[in-house]
């Protein structure tokens, strides 16, 4: 069984930090690329940020230099470290694997920026 779970997510002010996790199992986990996609309210679903079974890293423009992915392969867990965070960026964030065919979306995780 895939799961993939991410944590991490709560109410942060504008400017402040989060650090997103999310742990991957049933997967052969270092050979899948992994990306974090967001959803605001009645927005499409967009990609944030990717990092390849290489560890090459892309970013949306809207947080290059700000948003930093990450993996540890010993721990089947990939991160998201937020920083500056703005209001613009609140929306719900989703972990995603995929390789070749296959893909896999964790549950999401709410990220609220707000004074």
């Amino acid at each position: 069984q895939v799961q993939l779970v991410e944590s991490g997510g709560g109410l942060v002010q504008p400017g402040g930090s989060l650090r997103l996790s999310c742990a991957v199992s049933g997967i052969s986990f270092s050979s899948y690329a992994m990306d974090w996609y967001r959803q605001a309210p009645g927005k499409q679903r967009e990609l944030v940020a990717t990092i390849t079974s290489g560890g090459s890293t892309n970013y949306a423009q809207s947080v290059k230099g700000r948003f930093t992915i990450s993996r540890d392969n010993a721990k089947n867990t990939v991160y998201l470290q937020m920083n500056s965070l703005k209001p613009e960026d609140t929306a719900v964030y989703y972990c995603h694997g995929g390789r070749s065919r296959s893909n896999y979306w964790g549950q999401g995780t709410q990220v609220t920026v707000s004074s």
